[in-house]
């Protein structure tokens, strides 16, 4: 399976890799080094690191879930 390379430097994989890794939108890709070439690994949101922010979100306006925001479709110029 081969992987172009944009003039941007930028990739895109196939579904069928990132179906295999679970990744879905919202997740990041690391990238880690070994003596044998590189692995590939999703790396998702961990819902434990948001629980400073409890408290904190508005009440009265319903509860939130990470999971379901992470399967909503949200537009690519917001992302970080």
């Amino acid at each position: 399976m081969l992987i172009t390379i944009t003039s941007k430097r930028q990739a895109t994989f196939p579904a069928k890799v990132l179906d295999a890794l679970g990744a879905k939108p919202g997740d990041r890709l690391e990238l880690i080094e070994t003596p044998d070439g590189f692995l590939l690994r999703a790396r998702r949101i961990d819902p434990a690191r948001l629980a400073p922010l409890r408290g904190k979100l508005r009440r009265g306006r319903g509860s939130f879930d990470i999971e379901t925001f992470r399967d909503e479709p949200h537009d690519p110029a917001l992302r970080d």
